[in-house]
């Protein structure tokens, strides 16, 4: 415990960093919004610890797991007011650069400056000032322009966005679909290859144009991203082996003579990535979207957490981002449930394998399906089983957790490409809060922690707009993402120890 002057420091301590604190803020405030969300950094990057400076004086403890906790939703924190900062800054800027090349215009043209000051301008000159702060040229501009029609887009607004343009209206040509079809095949036929055409939901819920650079598109991955994607690969399977040998109660790489042993166990679990991953690959091909190498998660727990793919190309709707995502661990599940049932049905008295039977209970699904093909074999401490049942189990909690509803993982572009990325974002978060919930209740248990962790840093972001986001995915895609979330949460969610009990899964 600390002493009275070692309490009184800690307190002294504190309180200096919140005088610090309220003096940034009092700072702040002179600058506006940019100069609040800077200072709102630097508070979630001290209050963090600052907590816990206060709880350790007070005499509560927090253990590894909370102060990861912490860690990780002050890094959060911090995240998300970047990403605010430098949407306000773009703002800023804009603004700025609109002032000053209309006070150049002005400065150039002494007559049309006076005219302006006497309230005679004429809103074509308000429209040219508008356009003027474009980046993209003012011949492509016109161009782009003549697209728009009463029987497509009618553009009423021209507004200046990143390296394109914006612009409002009303959508007249019918169907979202037609709308865009023909909208970008007419840009295409003006201007080839130089400009993408999105179709997308304004803040207000109206449809709007944007038109971007190609130069924006997604880039293919550089040699370093590849050599480094080969690397992965090259690890996982490392680590599949490694993990593969420690489920046969021995040390792969202290002997690696054994590798006849581990193969069969390796080989599956490889099968079922290789499925997932060609699962992507049939689909993205099939929509025209290029795909980079998968970058392998390694794990010794289970051998990979299955794979980080990007796209190398826009998505041309919603549709086809479902469809990618969805193919993914769609084939791998089912490869891991045909492996799964094929294990349970090999699996009998005297079989390979001797598992604790909490493996049935530590999954809702797996479970179920163990309690329909072993029957009162599960009722024992220990169960024989067949070495699939292991590489089914193992597919199919990988092929779980990608369909988490989280940022870029399979699950979170699911969810985008279903229900829009306003609930994907709150998926996400919600993802994020139960994984830092379920850590806490369960320390032991640090694949929980992980995970977040491998969301926050590397999978939070949304993916881009699809070209078409206007138009959703059918029905029967909204029915089968549903489904996917469901076996998802079966498969990660446990037996609670009264259902366990009246199954027979245990004693």
């Amino acid at each position: 415990m600390f002493n009275g002057s070692e309490t009184t420091a800690t307190v002294f301590i504190i309180l200096v960093a919140l005088s610090v604190l309220g003096w940034g803020f009092n700072k702040a405030r002179s600058y506006g919004k940019l100069g609040i969300l800077a200072w709102l950094q630097s508070v979630v990057l001290t209050v963090p610890w600052l907590l816990f400076f206060g709880l350790f004086t007070a005499g509560i403890y927090l253990n590894l797991v909370g102060i990861l906790l912490l860690v990780v939703i002050s890094a959060g924190l911090y995240i998300l007011l970047g990403k605010q900062l430098r949407e306000a800054g773009q703002d800023v800027v804009w603004q700025e650069r609109a002032t000053r090349l209309l006070n150049e215009k002005q400065a150039n043209d002494p007559a049309k400056s006076g005219d302006s000051e006497n309230g005679t301008s004429s809103p074509s000159e308000t429209n040219l000032s508008k356009t003027e702060v474009v980046p993209i040229p003012d011949q492509d501009l016109k161009i782009i322009q003549g697209i728009f029609g009463i029987d497509t887009f009618f553009a009423t607004e021209t507004i200046p966005y990143q390296e394109g343009v914006i612009f409002k209206g009303n959508m007249r040509g019918g169907e979202p679909e037609n709308v865009f079809a023909r909208l970008s095949k007419s840009l295409e036929e003006r201007l080839g290859d130089r400009y993408r055409l999105f179709l997308v939901e304004s803040p207000e819920g109206r449809p709007v144009v944007i038109v971007l650079p190609s130069s924006n598109d997604p880039q293919p991955a550089t040699l370093p991203q590849n050599i480094l994607a080969i690397t992965l690969i090259v690890a996982m399977i490392a680590t599949t082996l490694e993990a593969s040998g420690l489920l046969l109660s021995f040390d792969f790489f202290s002997n690696p003579e054994r590798f006849g042993e581990v193969l069969p166990i390796s080989g599956g679990i490889w099968t079922v990535l290789a499925a997932h991953e060609l699962g992507h690959w049939w689909q993205a091909k099939r929509h025209n979207v290029r795909l980079s190498l998968p970058f392998f998660i390694p794990s010794w727990q289970i051998g990979s957490f299955g794979a980080i793919t990007r796209f190398e190309s826009l998505v041309p709707s919603r549709k086809a981002l479902f469809d990618i995502s969805f193919a993914g661990p769609a084939a791998g599940g089912i490869a891991s449930l045909l492996i799964l049932f094929i294990g349970l049905v090999l699996s009998h008295e005297g079989s390979a394998f001797q598992i604790p039977v909490q493996f049935f209970q530590g999954s809702l699904l797996v479970g179920l399906l163990a309690r329909v093909f072993l029957g009162a074999s599960l009722a024992a401490n220990l169960v024989d089983v067949h070495p699939l049942t292991i590489v089914g189990w193992l597919g199919l909690v990988v092929s779980a957790l990608n369909l988490m509803p989280a940022g870029q993982l399979d699950g979170g572009r699911v969810v985008q490409a279903i229900y829009g990325r306003k609930t994907a974002r709150r998926t996400t978060i919600a993802t994020l809060i139960i994984l830092g919930i379920v850590a806490l209740v369960n320390p032991a248990n640090p694949l929980v922690l992980y995970w977040a962790i491998v969301i926050l840093f590397l999978q939070r972001s949304l993916e881009r707009p699809s070209l078409n986001e206007i138009t959703e995915p059918d029905d029967t895609r909204a029915i089968l993402g549903l489904i996917a979330l469901f076996l998802m949460v079966a498969t990660l969610i446990p037996l609670t120890p009264g259902l366990a009990v009246r199954l027979g899964i245990g004693g």
